[in-house]
């Protein structure tokens, strides 16, 4: 497995990557430049994406309304890149990117999805918060695949593949957990290999460090920490620290320039009490505002590249 560290629809610049925005006003996902300074202009939006008759998902509209994450996979066994989504209301899918314009896979799942993660055989895991719970659909056997694997989790909040120990990692309220994913592509299972307790509750976004592949970034409902993969240790003396590590982080990551990238629900005016109309940035500072949207995740578009050798079964 590698890294592919050029962005899906890359504008040019080195260190600047897309952001895939959750908007939950316009039911969008919404692909947006960092390098445009007012997000109201039309050159801001590169992208954007939601569930609709006419590309695959008529079946499954009702589970559309709130979204959750977006993030961006290169795939050798299927070819090209691919976005998978999450929504409160219960949709989990995997939708070809750019085009959008068919359904790879979907499902309700219920339980308020709130992020997935591409597996390297096509499978997706889904983290829930209500249901309490991450799942390993096999969503490589066909776009109504229905088969799981259950692991009870409560407050499932984050998910992140680390390809160097074929591990998944899990953000729930309380702990940190690894799980290796076992079975057959066509019927999954799930075992705990580690259950490490967070320093503050409340876990909320789990992503990688970009530059770093021994650090996770962890928010929880007071703080930001990186996790160290190796020690296992948390750290919170991070590069800007001071200001990025606060209360109630949606969503954290980082440029390859070392710039974070941040979502906090704004105290008052947005659309419901975890959104927000402003996507954060530290080191160096900055704000991207849309108005009348209502942002809940802002995630960097840094692809993970499955090889045809990252397959569970070969």
């Amino acid at each position: 497995m590698k890294e592919d560290r050029q962005p899906a629809g890359s504008h040019g610049a080195a260190d600047r990557y897309y952001i895939a925005a959750t908007d939950q006003a316009s039911r969008r996902i919404l692909v947006m430049d960092p390098a445009v300074d007012d997000w109201n202009e039309g050159q801001a939006e590169i992208w954007s994406w939601a569930p609709s008759g006419t590309n695959g998902f008529g079946r499954l509209l009702s589970a559309w309304g709130l979204p959750t994450d977006a993030k961006v996979y290169r795939s050798e066994r299927w070819g090209g890149d691919w976005m998978v989504v999450t929504d409160s209301l219960g949709l989990a899918a995997i939708v070809p990117y750019p085009d959008g314009d068919s359904c790879k896979w979907g499902l309700s799942v219920g339980g308020n999805p709130h992020s997935a993660e591409l597996l390297p055989n096509g499978n997706l895991a889904v983290a829930a918060s209500t249901g309490g719970w991450v799942r390993v659909y096999a969503s490589s056997q066909g776009p109504d695949a229905e088969t799981f694997a259950e692991y009870a989790f409560p407050g499932a909040h984050g998910l992140v593949w680390d390809s160097r120990s074929r591990l998944l990692w899990a953000v729930g309220d309380h702990h940190l957990v690894s799980l290796s994913i076992e079975g057959s592509d066509s019927d999954p299972s799930i075992r705990e290999i580690a259950k490490v307790p967070l320093p503050t509750p409340y876990g909320h976004d789990l992503q990688p460090v970009c530059g770093d592949d021994d650090r996770l970034w962890v928010s929880s409902g007071s703080r930001v920490y990186q996790f160290v993969l190796s020690t296992g240790m948390f750290l919170t003396d991070f590069p800007g620290s001071e200001s990025a590590s606060r209360q109630d982080v949606k969503t954290v990551g980082n440029q390859p320039s070392g710039q974070i990238v941040q979502t906090v629900p704004q105290a008052a005016g947005s659309l419901y009490e975890w959104t927000t109309d402003t996507v954060d940035f530290f080191q160096p500072d900055g704000k991207r505002l849309r108005e009348g949207a209502a942002f809940y995740k802002a995630r960097i578009l840094l692809q993970k590249h499955w090889e045809k050798g990252d397959d569970q079964d070969e």
